[in-house]
């Protein structure tokens, strides 16, 4: 009986130390985190479901990778500009300390289903700051997204529009050097 007891409190202790983390993955949760994201102008919120968030996370700030399931859809509304993905497993075992960094993007009618496509058909994209967690396992609350700051989408500018520019900055060094 004595074996069996340790036995059971082995693999409770296993599967407690191996647990994984979770994450509030929301950019609205009062008092902490209140902020919107913005499309390209600058003022007007993201609405609707053209408009998804991803949450990126990795043990540095160089090793973000998106979490599986950890999309939302922006609310429409007095709500527009926020998401709320809920609460989102990290695949991190509690105790890591990880980076995490939202990217949203445009889907463009739901064609550009992730924050790499809609960025390589040069769509509107955008990233927040990168921001540190301390994960923490359940039953304890899951962190917030706290010192994530607004941000607003972008257009990936086309190569050619790149190289015209390039072009036009190597004419106006060569005029001036006449």
């Amino acid at each position: 009986m004595k074996k069996t007891l340790i036995a059971i409190g082995c693999m409770v202790a296993t599967v407690g130390a191996l647990a994984q983390a979770q994450v509030n993955f929301a950019n609205f949760a009062p008092p902490q985190v209140d902020v919107k994201v913005y499309d390209v102008d600058g003022t007007t919120p993201l609405a609707g479901s053209d408009y998804m968030a991803q949450l990126y996370v990795g043990t540095s700030a160089d090793s973000l990778a998106p979490v599986e399931g950890a999309t939302a859809t922006f609310q429409s509304g007095p709500l527009a500009g926020y998401f709320v993905g809920g609460l989102v497993t990290v695949p991190y075992p509690a105790g890591t300390h990880t980076y995490a960094q939202v990217k949203a993007w445009y889907t463009a009618g739901g064609s550009l289903t992730s924050y790499e496509a809609a960025r390589s058909a040069l769509g509107k994209v955008g990233e927040s700051n990168i921001i540190e967690l301390d994960l923490t396992a359940p039953p304890a609350l899951p962190p917030n997204l706290v010192g994530l700051e607004s941000f607003s989408l972008y257009v990936v500018p086309e190569p050619s529009t790149i190289a015209l520019g390039l072009l036009g900055a190597a004419a106006f060094l060569l005029r001036r050097r006449k």
